[in-house]
């Protein structure tokens, strides 16, 4: 079968070769993978930028999505035929995070989806959902779990509740869709007017150009009456952390995802403390919530934004693509 591989950091030294197809063992699972997506995070594994001390080789990609091909014995999960995704932390079923969950991260920890044939633990796969392309289905496992994570799995939304998301990535334009399905009032900040205009017809109640509003936060405590919004999906890190802390309401909860513009430190503890914030880390979720996204994406018949489809042999283009930012909602694979 063919497969990528991370021989040495860099796009440029991407490699595409042939690896013996695996069996299945016992509570194992060969799925063919028909289709993948791709995160900032994948970007940042083959920068080097991700882990430098990452192992090598290693196959990229934590979503995929495709049909089970052969079941080793005593699978019950799955069984030949079914459409699957995989979960992008294999070991973490259900309860908190853990460290050692943590270590089971595909295309990064441990070898991703980025070839012909994957092999999985049954336990790390679910079923996708019929209302779904498996492209549209690659794009949930990191994007969509996380979104879901941050805004239904540790806090109790309402309707009617406001929710400022920055951006129009992956992560981002899931958060705006499930808002909407909520009935949460969404407030997104973009530097892109095309892309403002893209995410009202996708539901946005308010949008801010933040670069003709630089202090986007203070535009954001008008929008809500002075207020401040409830919740907040940070994806920025260290330049947008602060502001958002200064958008969001005392009590409220700011959810923090992306490290787009670096991890320095920059936050005060006394913005947190004196305005009873509570600050989120959210790094993706459990297969679980996946399973209950999942659920949720079916009744109210949500569709993944998919930006561009690249066949999947021309990966390195299509990170290129990602580097130049220009993208819309997730950037597919199809094998």
């Amino acid at each position: 079968m063919k497969s990528f591989e991370i021989p040495q950091f860099g796009i440029e030294n991407l490699a595409l070769v042939e690896r013996d197809t695996p069996r299945p063992g016992p509570f194992e699972v060969l799925v063919k993978i028909t289709a993948a997506s791709l995160n900032y995070r994948d970007y940042m594994v083959v920068k080097g930028v991700y882990n430098p001390k990452m192992k090598r080789p290693m196959v990229p990609l934590s979503d995929g999505a495709g049909v089970v091909e052969e079941v080793g014995a005593g699978v019950t999960r799955v069984k030949k035929g079914d459409r699957v995704a995989a979960a992008f932390m294999q070991t973490w079923v259900d309860g908190p995070p853990t460290q050692e969950k943590g270590k089971s991260a595909l295309g990064g920890s441990i070898d991703g989806v980025l070839r012909e044939y994957s092999l999985f633990h049954e336990q790390g796969l679910v079923h996708t959902p019929d209302s779904l392309t498996d492209v549209e289905a690659a794009a949930l496992p990191c994007a969509g779990v996380t979104a879901w994570h941050a805004l239904f799995e540790q806090t109790a939304v309402k309707p009617g509740e406001s929710v400022l998301i920055q951006g129009t990535g992956g992560v981002s334009s899931f958060a705006l869709l499930f808002a909407r399905a909520a009935g949460l009032r969404t407030i997104l900040t973009s530097s892109s007017d095309d892309k403002i205009g893209r995410a009202r017809e996708f539901g946005a109640d308010e949008t801010i150009n933040y670069k003709q509003t630089p202090d986007w936060e203070k535009e954001a405590r008008k929008l809500t009456d002075g207020m401040g919004v409830d919740y907040v999906i940070d994806v920025g890190g260290s330049d947008t952390v602060p502001r958002a802390l200064a958008a969001v309401k005392t009590g409220g909860v700011v959810s923090l995802i992306g490290v787009l513009s670096g991890v320095h430190p920059s936050v005060s503890p006394g913005q947190i403390l004196m305005n009873s914030i509570r600050v989120q880390g959210i790094y993706v979720g459990s297969r679980s919530m996946f399973e209950r996204m999942n659920r949720a994406i079916s009744f109210h018949n949500i569709k993944p934004v998919v930006d561009k489809v690249f066949p999947w042999t021309e990966f390195a283009e299509a990170l290129r693509y990602m580097e130049g930012q220009s993208h819309f909602g997730k950037i597919c694979l199809k094998f």
